[in-house]
Formats: C-alpha cells, structure tokens, sequence
C-alpha cells in the first residue's frame, strides 16, 4: 500500500494590517495648531513614546503637558463634535446597558449617555477610530449623534455600569429560579404576597452591593439611601449635602441585598418589623472607612440608609474647619480651658460630630483620658474610650454620665443633651473638675441658653459652667478645578442687602462646573460659625432672666457674628456663593 503523499505545512494566516483596523492619527499635531501644547513640548511627548514604548496621550498626561480633558477637548474642536463631561449622576443605568451590549460597547469605545424618540446620543474617545454607526442605528432603530469625551471617563462608565448591570440581572435570574418563597411581613401593602429570598451570601448580591459602596466612595458621598417603592427601589446618594438617584434595583433583588448590609453590620436578619442598627467596615484604596447602618421599615420593606465616616473629613485640624480670623481665637480660647461646658450646636448634618471629634483630636494627649458617650459611636478612634448607648439596657446618657465620672476623665464628650437629667450631670461634670462637650439642637448660639433654663438648669449653674457656645451650619465650596471670576448680579445684590453700586468694584467666584465637581461647581463643604462666649454682660442678663433676643442682641455688641454674616464673608472671600449662602440661611 503506497505511503500518503507529505502534508504541505499550511501558509502562515496573513497578518491584519493594522492600519485597516484602527488608523492611528498623530495627535501632536492637532494639539499644537489648537495651542494646547507647545513645539517644545511635542518634542519631548515624541522622544517619551519611542523611548518607553507608550501611546501618544499616554506621554501626554503622565509628564503633565495636557490632561485628558485638554486632549479631548482639542480633538472635539478639531473634529467639529460637541465635548461632554460625563457624570455618572447624570446618567440612567437602562439607557447605558440597555441600548448597547456591554462587549459591543468596550470593542468600539463608546457609552450611550442619553436617547430621545428619534436620537441616541454616544460618548466616543476616539474620534479617529471606525465607528459602527450602520451597526448602532439597526440595534437601536435611531439616529445616532457622537460627542467626545475622554477615555477614562468612558471606560469607567462601562465598567461600573455593565458590572452592577450584570449582578442584578444575575441575582434577578436566580431569584426567578428559585422556589423557596417566604411571606415579606415588611410590605404593609402587598403583606401576603409570596416573595423569594436570594442568599445574602450569593456572588450576585455581593458584587452588587460592592459596586454601589465603590461608587458611593468614587463620588465622595456621605450617605447612601435605599428607598423601596412599590416595584423597585430607589437607590440615592448625598453629596456636598445634597440627595441625587442614581440606581433603580429590582424589588425582588432588593430584599436579597439589605439581608446582605445586615448580615454584614451584625443586624439581626430575620427581624424585619422593628428598626435595627449596626456598622460595617470597609478597605477603600488603603484607608479604613466605617459605615453606620440604619433599617426601618416602610410601607414597600426596609429602608436602609449608610453613613459614610471616612477619617479623612471626620477628623480634622482645627484650623480646617472653616473658622474665620474672627472666630478662631474665641474657640482656641474655648477648648484651651481645663474645665467647663463647650456646646456645638445646630440640626442634623450640620457638622456637629466633626467639630467635636476634631477638639478631641486636638486635646488628645496620652496625659489625657477622654471618655465620650455616643449614640451610636460615630467613628472607632483608639486614642478615645467610647461608650455606646443602648437604651434598651438602660445604659443612657444620663446613666453612662453618671458612671463614667467615677472613671477619673479629663475631658467628657456627650453625643447628645436630650433631657434634664443628662444636663444636670454634664453641669455636675464641669462643676467638678472636667472639659465637657456637647451638642444640642438649636437654631442659633443664644437659644442655647434657654434651652438649657428649658430644662430646668438654674440660672447660677449655667453662668458658672458655659464657657461658650458654637452655632454651625456647612455650606458648599467653589470647586478649585473650574473656579472663576464674575461680576455680582443685582439679584446677589438684593440677597447681600447691598447697594448694587457698592458692589460693583468687588469680584465673586463660582465653579463653572466640570468633570471633578460633577458639573455641579462644587467640592466639598466647609462650615460658618456663629460664636457665642460667655462673658460677664451675658451672664448679667441670664442671671437677670432675659430671654434670647435680649441674649443675641448682647452677643452681637460683645462681637458675635451671625451664621449669615460667616456666610457673607466666606462669598466675598470667593469660597462660596450666594446661591449657597441664601440656601442654607436664607433669605
């Protein structure tokens, strides 16, 4: 039998030329004639990309000669399509995954941000790259219109989305699989409707709820609220002090991830009627970040609500925390006395807690034992010893007060005076030999005193124990990135209570908005202050009886300055604006 005629070895595939697969476009060129970068500059960008073997935009940024967003505007002035700062906050979850595939998306390097009935509208990076518009038109039935926005911000908006996407959908899946139903007892509304419960455990749930912590911390939130409607739940963020949506979840995946938040926050998962507390712990980039858990239930289920504590913003130094020249000596003064009452005072989310951790932080010294009592303890910190109230065992402020003085403290922080007791113990504190600190909710400095006579204080006790108290408010900061200079309109004029002529030679700052501030210009919030010492003409007429207009009218001649006038001076410093201003003190 004759052998088999030798196999020829089969030619090589031919090598794609990649010319035809993405053109590759020098983009100095275009950077120059825009005047975005100089001939010098180019020249090193082109030494930097031979030598380390890197993309043009790569050298780019990383020596510092354009960011991105000044590379991408460049190219959309160059093409003739719009540039847009992408915000996530702006975006909706359907629009991002629904039109496009995931893989379809990250092939081409594009994100649709928005659709109307006739238009999709897709953020591209590359101008220069083939763009399947035959292909984006026949999926979506639309005409598509490109705008250009730089590359990480399309890559992370496909990341995040498509990822927590693809978790609800999964845990969405396997919870419609399931057959194990249980009776939520926490719909008032649908109390016999059969439900199904996912694992709180299950890879899906965890990843989802991971995704939405990652992005809470990315946009530097405070809070993250998961509101349940009647067929889905809203999930929110609080940012600078302000609520945005951001995601709809499934109902049915909603349930599966606030077991998830409990179980991790040591809540009790199988009650659901009562409201619970707990706190998790989290790594963020290196740094330990403390959530504090809150369930309730509602008409439509639970409502969960985490509050972010990073380090970072809760523990600060004193001269960070928005005092002015004005201030700053009479609250150095304030905490440098061994013994007395300091009050902080104002309404929820007004910065109590930051002020009061940041003295204790300043005072912290190992000579030094301080006790604070808290409900519940906003942040662990090792150099304090803090107590947690839990009412439900009878361990109160007032009885905790009671106790810890027999624990030989220097200074004492109380979370809150709420009746007369805990202020008839904190009064004995100081009487005795200790620094006090405090909060209560009151509208202003001065009112803190009748407050306290509200309670049953007597006049004596408060004038020999008050050593000063620190009304607050925050307010938002100009983004440093998109600052600018403006003339003040006649309508800031009105809300300044200044003649629009005086105002003429003067120079505002607002944050024109960009992509580090969201587009909303502004970062960050700092607080005004409102401060109130107690000194010998105050506390003749607390003796005498006098009520708090007769209290503010004397502040304001021994030199306090309104929560309103801080606001001012912080405008006319270019810190924040009068929008901000009149928003958080009014008009």
């Amino acid at each position: 039998m004759a052998s088999p005629p030798p196999r020829r070895p089969a030619p090589p595939a031919p090598k794609p030329a990649a010319a035809a697969a993405e053109p590759t476009v020098d983009i100095l060129p275009i950077l120059l004639s825009r005047k975005a970068i100089t001939a010098e500059q180019a020249e090193k960008v082109r030494r930097a990309t031979k030598m380390n073997n890197i993309s043009t935009d790569q050298a780019l940024t990383q020596l510092g000669v354009a960011s991105e967003v000044t590379i991408a505007q460049a190219l959309a002035a160059h093409t003739g399509l719009r540039y847009m700062k992408l915000n996530p906050l702006d975006l909706d979850l359907d629009v991002v995954t629904k039109a496009l595939s995931g893989p379809f998306a990250r092939k081409h390097g594009m994100v649709a941000i928005s659709k109307t009935e006739k238009t999709i509208t897709v953020a591209i990076h590359d101008p220069f790259r083939p763009f399947p518009d035959e292909d984006v038109r026949r999926v979506t039935g639309l005409e598509v219109e490109k705008v250009l926005a730089t590359k990480s911000d399309v890559e992370q908006i496909n990341k995040g989305f498509y990822d927590l996407k693809t978790s609800l959908q999964t845990a969405e899946k396997q919870l419609n699989a399931s057959r194990v139903s249980n009776v939520d007892l926490t719909n008032q509304e649908f109390l016999s409707s059969e439900t199904t419960e996912l694992d709180p455990a299950a890879a899906p749930v965890v990843r989802a709820l991971d995704h939405i912590l990652s992005y809470a911390f990315e946009q530097r939130a405070s809070d993250i609220h998961f509101e349940p409607k009647r067929e889905l739940t809203l999930v929110r963020l609080r940012i600078d002090g302000m609520l945005h949506d951001v995601h709809l979840i499934p109902r049915i995946v909603y349930q599966a991830v606030v077991s998830r938040i409990k179980l991790l926050s040591g809540c009790n998962l199988a009650e659901k009627r009562r409201p619970q507390d707990g706190r998790i712990k989290r790594d963020n980039a290196g740094r330990e970040i403390e959530l504090r858990v809150s369930t309730m239930p509602t008409a439509f289920g639970e409502k969960a609500v985490m509050r972010i504590f990073d380090p970072d913003i809760l523990l600060k130094g004193i001269d960070d925390l928005g005092l002015s020249s004005h201030d700053l000596p009479k609250f150095y003064d304030f905490i440098g006395r061994p013994t007395g009452i300091i009050l902080v005072t104002g309404p929820t989310g007004s910065g109590k807690t930051t002020t009061l951790y940041s003295i204790l932080k300043h005072l912290s010294k190992p000579e030094v034992n301080i006790i604070t009592i808290e409900d519940p303890i906003e942040m662990v910190f090792e150099d304090f010893n803090q107590v947690a109230v839990r009412p439900s065992i009878d361990v109160t402020f007032s009885s905790t007060l009671r106790t810890v003085l027999r624990q030989d403290p220097d200074i004492i922080m109380v979370g809150e005076i709420r009746d007369q007791e805990t202020a008839e113990h904190a009064v004995q504190a100081a009487l005795t030999g200790h620094l006090v600190l405090s909060t209560l909710h009151t509208n202003d400095a001065p009112s803190s005193i009748t407050r306290l006579l509200d309670l049953n204080i007597p006049h004596f006790l408060i004038t020999s124990t008050i050593i000063g108290i620190l009304a607050q408010r925050l307010v938002r900061e100009n983004c440093t990135h998109c600052i600018e200079e403006y003339e003040p309109t006649a309508e800031e004029a009105r809300a300044l209570r200044m003649d629009p002529e005086k105002l003429k030679p003067y120079r505002f700052k607002r944050g024109k908005g960009c992509l580090h501030c969201r587009d909303t210009g502004y970062t960050g919030r700092t607080g005004i202050f409102e401060t109130l010492p107690m000194t010998e003409k105050i506390r003749g007429l607390v003796t005498a009886g006098h009520g708090a207009p007769d209290l503010f009218k004397a502040g304001r001649e021994e030199g306090m300055r309104t929560l309103r006038e801080s606001a001012v001076e912080k405008v006319f410093r270019g810190i924040t604006t009068v929008t901000e201003m009149v928003r958080v003190t009014g008009k």
